[in-house]
């Protein structure tokens, strides 16, 4: 058989302009982030610059994790259902939330020990959310002073994160320290009456600083830059103590009051003027209860699937809530947030507003502030293609219609 077109001699001229060659660069962290084009990729590099024992930290749930697979197979279980032939030339991400107006509907969610994963840790999370005009939330665990945080992003949005100790008279000090630093909205956490079944933590024998015994030198060895960081920059400073010698689970233990009522809810109502968020809500019965108190939003979260393993998945959740309280509160939620679709889906369900915990981490353990801001460039990106393609310009366009569940 004969060929199907006319075959001739190369041409140069042609072929040198197909070959473009370009010069290693010499910002190679920003060469490396830029190759990532999803967080499962931050993640592929975090994992790479990381000790076993931060990165499990990050990474790992309580027990066998299968609340976090379950929350993110939620998310993939998604179908969407768009309209087609809409002018969506102006998506706009745009979301107001406690008052205030971000440019994106996902926060930085409170996440502890944070200076573990990547000496920037929380200064470089803030202003990387402060570039990105969305909050960052500091965790009681946080390892950087709240004043800290306000100073490196004075002109972002910081929340504080509450664990009520057994301490009270402590926990109300940090509550005033967080007033007086200029912050307006409080994050009180209450599905940790006492630590999840942290294994890899364990198995690890992770602890609070990582001590640098035979098996953790070695496995830091092959990640110089994490290990330099580690030995030239201050020791890790806790945002509620000073210092702590023992593992995760055992300081979580011993913070934790597991004598917390609903009478202590309100009695923190009473106490804080500002907005008041009760994130680890996890059935529609509790969400009513917080209600009753006052509070500004509920904050659907299983923490990560770190707390109880088997806990009822937030997106699943959110339409049951929502149901209830149509529009007369707000609906917060994370667990299981990979991707821009994950949080487009979730508004499209009711969520007012969404958080990211190991997303972000995974982009700072990966390049430091550097390594965030690429995290939330990808979940922009992906937010407003998918936006244009379900035909929608802004996100109060969204509507349950847009998503379903497969049987």
């Amino acid at each position: 058989m004969g060929d199907n077109f006319k075959r001739q001699f190369p041409n140069i001229g042609e072929l040198s302009s197909l070959l473009k060659f370009s010069l290693p660069s010499i910002h190679r962290r920003q060469a490396r982030l830029q190759k990532a084009l999803t967080i499962w990729d931050l993640r592929d590099i975090a994992k790479k610059r990381t000790p076993q024992g931060p990165f499990d930290y990050t990474d790992g749930a309580a027990d066998a994790e299968i609340s976090l697979a379950r929350a993110r197979q939620a998310f993939l279980d998604i179908t969407f259902h768009p309209n087609i032939l809409q002018d969506v030339s102006t998506a706009d991400l745009t979301r107001t939330t406690l008052g205030q107006t971000f440019k994106m509907p996902v926060g930085i969610a409170p996440t502890g020990f944070t200076r573990m994963m990547h000496s920037e840790g929380e200064r470089g999370a803030a202003r990387a959310a402060e570039k990105f005009g969305i909050p960052f939330s500091l965790s009681t665990l946080g390892t950087t002073s709240i004043e800290d945080v306000m100073s490196a992003a004075p002109n972002g949005t910081n929340w504080f994160q509450l664990y009520m100790w057994k301490d009270r008279e402590g926990s109300m000090a940090l509550v005033e320290r967080a007033k007086k630093a200029g912050v307006k909205n409080l994050l009180l956490t209450v599905d940790a009456p006492a630590a999840g079944a942290r294994l890899r933590d364990n198995r690890n024998g992770m602890t609070v600083p990582p001590r640098l015994n035979f098996k953790t030198v070695i496995n830091a060895l092959p990640r110089p830059e994490w290990v330099w960081n580690f030995l030239t920059t201050p020791g890790l400073e806790f945002a509620s103590m000073s210092h702590w010698d023992g593992t995760v689970a055992e300081l979580l233990d011993s913070m934790f009051d597991p004598t917390m009522t609903f009478d202590d809810l309100g009695w923190i109502r009473k106490q804080w003027d500002g907005k008041l968020t009760v994130k680890g809500i996890q059935t529609v019965e509790d969400a009513k209860r917080c209600a009753e108190h006052g509070v500004d939003a509920i904050f659907l979260s299983n923490h990560g699937g770190r707390q109880l393993d088997r806990a009822p998945i937030p997106l699943h959740l959110l339409t049951e809530v929502k149901r209830e309280f149509k529009t007369e509160l707000e609906i917060h939620m994370d667990t299981g947030i990979m991707h821009g679709a994950d949080i487009i889906a979730a508004i499209a369900l009711g969520a007012q507003f969404t958080y990211i915990g190991r997303a972000y981490l995974y982009g700072l353990m990966a390049g430091g502030q550097e390594g965030v801001e690429r995290t939330l460039e990808i979940l922009r990106t992906q937010m407003i293609r998918t936006m244009k393609l379900l035909g929608v310009n802004s996100l109060d366009e969204l509507e349950p219609k847009h998503v379903t569940f497969l049987k």
